[in-house]
């Protein structure tokens, strides 16, 4: 895996997202209860960043129509997205949030 820092784990509050760019690729860093998460910051729908959505449990939602992508598959439960969005592995390293943007984790529909 080639992780490399995305932003400093005091810069993304719990139950927020921050938007950054890893290696060239738009990310949304998320802190949640249920952990850190790290998931394309593009919406499959509109093309506006997730980022500027609200995070309620391990889910984002796009703040233009309302699609809502669950953080740990990248797939939408709300529509109207029907495509999935990238998420990569994340790892925090002292006071770091690292990101994989070059192994994107392909996870299955439930």
């Amino acid at each position: 895996m080639t992780f490399a820092r995305a932003c400093a784990a005091a810069e993304v509050a719990l139950g927020t997202a921050r938007a950054t760019i890893v290696d060239g690729v738009p990310v949304a860093v998320v802190s949640t209860d249920q952990g850190w998460f790290a998931i394309s910051d593009e919406c499959s729908h509109a093309e506006v960043p997730l980022s500027d959505g609200d995070v309620d449990d391990c889910h984002i939602e796009c703040y233009m129509h309302g699609s809502r992508f669950d953080l740990r598959t990248g797939f939408p439960d709300q529509l109207p997205a029907t495509m999935p969005v990238p998420i990569y592995p994340i790892t925090i390293d002292g006071d770091d949030v690292l990101v994989d943007v070059a192994n994107p984790i392909h996870a299955e529909e439930n």
